[in-house]
């Protein structure tokens, strides 16, 4: 596995060695060790979701805040997205920034988003799964989000705005100046 942080310093792309043949491929998606080691962090992950979604479908700027905080890492099963997360952390010197990275089953690359950042992505396929680990549990009290078309933010989203599907939930979320972090 290849490790390539981000220009947001604690964000990591993962690679995995694939091994392919006639009768297909494999590879290691995770091991803890491994994971600790490359990244020089210990990171422990406790909980894992997964969610499908159709082409359009972006699900976003999501993060927990306070003792609540989450650090993911984040792969697709099946389809193409693009993921983008957000430095929150207030005293780092890319906070307000984001990187933005296709994720695939094709290229089984991961983004390891740490705690402190809001995370979404896009599904750019007709349909997704999306995979990911949690270093906390989820807590609705600690939940905050960011509307995903900030202006601030300037995130393309490689998709039409007119054409993005988004959860009501999502679309009362505030703007990134007005968000509690």
């Amino acid at each position: 596995m290849t490790v390539k942080e981000t220009k947001l310093e604690g964000c990591f792309i993962l690679e995995p060695r694939i091994f392919e043949d006639e009768r297909g491929y494999f590879f290691e998606s995770f091991n803890q060790n491994r994971f600790n080691q490359l990244i020089n962090q210990d990171v422990s992950f406790v909980q894992d979701n997964q969610s499908f979604s159709s082409k359009g479908v972006i699900r976003a700027l999501h993060y927990q805040t306070g003792e609540h905080a989450q650090a993911k890492l984040v792969r697709v099963l099946q389809g193409k997205v693009l993921d983008v997360a957000v430095d929150l952390r207030k005293d780092s010197i890319t906070f307000g920034e984001h990187v933005a990275v296709e994720l695939s089953s094709e290229n089984k690359k991961q983004l390891f988003v740490p705690r402190g950042f809001a995370h979404g992505f896009i599904v750019l396929s007709e349909t997704t799964i999306f995979f990911y680990k949690c270093d906390n549990f989820y807590n609705k009290e600690s939940e905050g989000g960011i509307i995903y078309n900030d202006r601030e933010l300037d995130i393309d989203w490689q998709f039409d705005e007119k054409d993005m599907i988004v959860s009501e939930k999502d679309t009362l979320l505030p703007n990134f100046r007005n968000a509690k972090l």
